[in-house]
């Protein structure tokens, strides 16, 4: 049994305050704290956790209720004397502390007062300036002060104390740079900026080199979808409603609970546990968001970074990231998949985006089951000689896992065509394929190709050809985007489990010219494909072709 004064505190704050605490918070009182302190198992050492809050507070800045209610479950260890919760994980509002939390605390860990000789502390961001920012709180807070002299070296890269000579030092995410570190404790900073886990996977394979190894992460939310951020909240909310947990996460998460609480400011302290402890932040708060609610670009920062929703950011988005769920999930919360029915045998579309020989190239189905709903599956060909292979903004690597099981990286110069053709074929003997469709990029290829396969071409002459050229394609999208729009909204767009379609339509943005025209564009020209979106839209240029008629006799 763990009795905690400052623990009991928060429990009666919450307690007191219902319409303050968002769900997520409320779930891990009921199932990771309270039977964390009924168990006879865990040992809580009180001294350490009483320092750490004198030296944050006499050295640094008075700590919050909810500060020191996290602080205590990091001083908790198993029968092993490792931490019992080895990964912190806060997901806060912006303006709430972060820096003001993490900064003292790394410094803490390098003390006497901890105790452990040689343990460093690393403290890690997508970019330097943010690192800085957190790492000088502590150099600020130490250099030329009279107090400390003698007990740590200070410069503007690294932080030694004098007697344990353990290190606190910055990093940024160059995960090439990182290996062959024994930290004792990482510190991520804004952890939603990572596109994947490449930096993330080098730092954490330093776990086991050092007694008592921890992550602490704390970050609001950020505009990459389907990053490690999306994927530690997916194992947290297991963790939160009951789950197993295995990885030993303490998951304290601030958000609000449902978009229909923006704008109503007691759900605003759901996401700002500071808020009413820090006048400014709340006066940021109300400010922010009267400019926000009247222009859409604000909004999204807004909704993603004061409330910790996830929004699109960029260009109009093709659709609502919640949306974009759905054409894989039934429940986009619990990741449970559609129940797709098998349209093997039904009239079929294939489309096919390929652009750039060296690149990505796609190609999918388009099918519509009885219900009506757009029945897509794709094929992704990367090329493993892609100039831009080692920065794309997808974690190619997890290919064959659940999710990631529609594309292959192709070991050659070039992605052939001949490879997409066969393709092609083996949907032709499942489906009764009545279109192929692309645009005018390597059409010449795929045409000659397709006419030595036998297959026809649509052309004046012939329209009951296979293979429809899309002569303009923005045309085409122009004339489109108004129904996938409608399809998108109203739910009825199945992707299947597919990280990398969800991927392409997170990619993707809409733009309306001058004539009210809408366009579908990339959002990042390089990094962030969109083919087989595009292919899916070619292929949906030629989807009236799939609504059969039914004659009654």
């Amino acid at each position: 049994m763990i009795i905690c004064k400052e623990i009991d505190d928060y429990l009666a704050y919450c307690k007191e305050h219902p319409k303050w605490i968002n769900r997520d918070r409320k779930l891990l009182i009921r199932n990771v704290v309270k039977p964390t302190l009924k168990r006879k198992d865990v040992f809580f050492d009180e001294t350490t956790f009483r320092n750490c809050i004198r030296y944050l507070e006499v050295n640094y800045y008075p700590l919050f209720p909810y500060q020191k209610f996290v602080l205590a479950f990091v001083f908790m260890y198993d029968t092993t004397g490792e931490p019992l919760f080895p990964e912190i994980v806060m997901l806060m509002g912006r303006g709430n502390g972060k820096d003001g939390f993490m900064a003292p605390l790394a410094n803490f860990l390098q003390t006497p007062l901890y105790g452990i000789p040689e343990y460093h502390v690393e403290l890690v961001a997508n970019s330097e300036a943010q690192i800085k920012d957190t790492f000088n709180v502590v150099y600020n807070k130490l250099d030329r002060n009279p107090k400390f002299k003698g007990k740590f070296r200070v410069t503007k890269e690294v932080i030694e104390n004098l007697e344990t000579r353990s290190i606190l030092r910055y990093n940024t995410s160059n995960a090439s740079t990182k290996d062959g570190k024994a930290p004792g404790c990482i510190f991520f900073n804004e952890y939603h900026a990572y596109e994947n886990n490449d930096s993330v996977n080098v730092f954490e394979s330093s776990e086991g080199k050092k007694k008592h190894f921890r992550e602490i992460i704390i970050t609001t939310n950020g505009y990459v979808r389907e990053g490690p951020l999306d994927k530690l909240l997916d194992d947290c909310r297991k963790i939160l409603e009951g789950g197993a947990n295995p990885l030993g996460i303490f998951p304290f998460l601030c958000r609000l609970d449902r978009e229909s609480e923006i704008g109503k400011w007691d759900p605003m302290h759901k996401a700002n546990p500071s808020m009413e402890y820090l006048p400014t932040l709340e006066r940021a708060i109300a400010r922010g968001y009267e400019r926000a609610k009247n222009d859409q670009d604000k909004w999204r920062e807004y909704v993603t970074k004061r409330c910790n929703l996830p929004q699109l950011r960029e260009e109009q988005a093709v659709t609502s990231w919640k949306n974009i769920l759905l054409c894989s999930y039934k429940d986009a919360k619990r990741k449970t998949l559609r129940k797709t029915q098998d349209t093997r045998g039904k009239s079929a579309i294939i489309g096919i985006d390929y652009a750039d020989v060296r690149d990505f190239a796609s190609a999918g189905i388009l099918t519509i089951d009885d219900d009506g709903n757009h029945i897509w599956r794709q094929h992704t060909w990367i090329c493993s000689e892609s100039p831009f292979l080692n920065s794309i903004k997808f974690p190619i690597a997890d290919a064959g896992k659940a999710g990631f099981k529609d594309f292959e990286v192709v070991r050659a110069p070039v992605i052939p065509v001949d490879g997409i053709v066969d393709w092609c074929e083996r949907q032709m003997s499942d489906y009764s394929v009545v279109k192929i469709t692309m645009d005018t990029y390597r059409y010449t290829l795929f045409k000659t190709i397709f006419e030595q396969r036998g297959i026809p071409i649509e052309t004046r002459d012939n329209p009951q050809g296979t293979v429809r050229l899309i002569r303009k394609i923005g045309s085409a999208c122009g004339i489109i985007a108004p129904s996938v729009e409608k399809l998108f909204s109203e739910h009825r767009v199945d992707y299947g489990d597919s990280a990398i379609m969800r991927w392409y339509t997170q990619n993707t943005g809409t733009l309306t010219d001058k004539y009210g025209s809408m366009q579908y564009v990339k959002i990042e020209p390089k990094l962030r494909k969109n083919d087989g979106f595009m292919a899916f839209v070619a292929a949906e240029f030629s989807a009236d072709l799939l609504k059969e008629t039914i004659i009654y006799v």
